[in-house]
């Protein structure tokens, strides 16, 4: 009667199944409506799973149109003492020393700038004038027995360029110094006057003793001493010898010599005797 297909909500089926009984009991009323509140559910479930999966793309939408709060400036007050009372006792610092006077006579060279001719109040150095002089910062008188001084400050004071410390010990100079005849040398004498203690070759004792020595300005060496090495007899021996080194070929320095600091391994091999 109603097809093949049976479908329990069907309004038709219904009322069949509630033919001659009472359609006022509630369960009448709950069929009826229970297609369209399926449907409903259906629509509201599927709309609440949406709203969730695009949270996260609904809240940035939005504060992107909402403009950000300005940041909060945190104001501290900064109570600055006041300085130090003046002593009137105290002589105040003597000025710097006059720079020495340059190897070679300078001429003012004032920088290029476009000018109207009438508001030229100085002259550029012409090209004889700069045939035997530097151009500079200002005219200055030069010293051709004084030292050469690049970029440094000059002045009119007759005292040369010193060190600052004459005794300064360098680690690094322009022209290291060297053992005469080359480091070839320096390892074959090595050879020739090292004596392998006894109690190392008994026990088969190798390796290098790294020793650091001072290069004086005289190219003696000082302050011989043994940073490491495989016994304290290899290092005695190592620092024995370069007792024994003649004068090396002293450090340079700007063209002065001066006291370098130096680093040599020193090897002792039982299989080269």
């Amino acid at each position: 009667m109603f097809g093949s297909k049976l479908d329990i909500l069907n309004k038709k089926w219904i009322d069949v199944v509630f033919a001659g009984r009472n359609k006022e009991y509630g369960a009448y009323e709950l069929r009826q409506g229970s297609p369209r509140n399926t449907n409903r559910a259906m629509i509201w479930g599927i709309a609440i799973f949406v709203l969730i999966i695009s949270a996260n793309t609904i809240i940035n939408y939005i504060e992107g149109f909402i403009p950000a709060a300005a940041p909060k400036v945190k104001i501290t007050d900064v109570v600055l003492l006041p300085p130090p009372p003046v002593d009137p006792a105290k002589k105040p610092p003597p000025p710097p020393p006059e720079p020495p006077k340059p190897r070679v006579t300078q001429v003012k060279f004032p920088p290029p700038v476009v000018k109207p001719d009438n508001e030229v109040k100085e002259d550029p150095p012409t090209q004889k004038d700069l045939v035997d002089k530097d151009p500079g910062q200002k005219n200055q008188q030069g010293d051709p027995n004084a030292d050469i001084n690049i970029d440094g400050p000059v002045g009119n004071s007759d005292a040369k360029v010193t060190e600052a410390d004459p005794n300064e010990i360098f680690s690094a100079v322009e022209d290291e110094p060297m053992y005469p005849g080359g480091i070839d040398k320096f390892y074959k004498f090595l050879q020739k006057t090292i004596q392998y203690p006894a109690v190392d070759k008994e026990d088969n004792v190798q390796g290098k003793v790294i020793c650091q020595f001072v290069v004086e300005k005289d190219g003696s060496l000082t302050d011989i001493k043994a940073l490491r090495g495989p016994s304290q007899t290899l290092e005695d021996e190592a620092i024995r010898v370069l007792k024994l080194s003649p004068r090396w070929r002293p450090g340079l320095q700007n063209g002065r010599t001066v006291r370098v600091q130096y680093t040599v391994p020193i090897s002792f091999n039982l299989g080269e005797e």
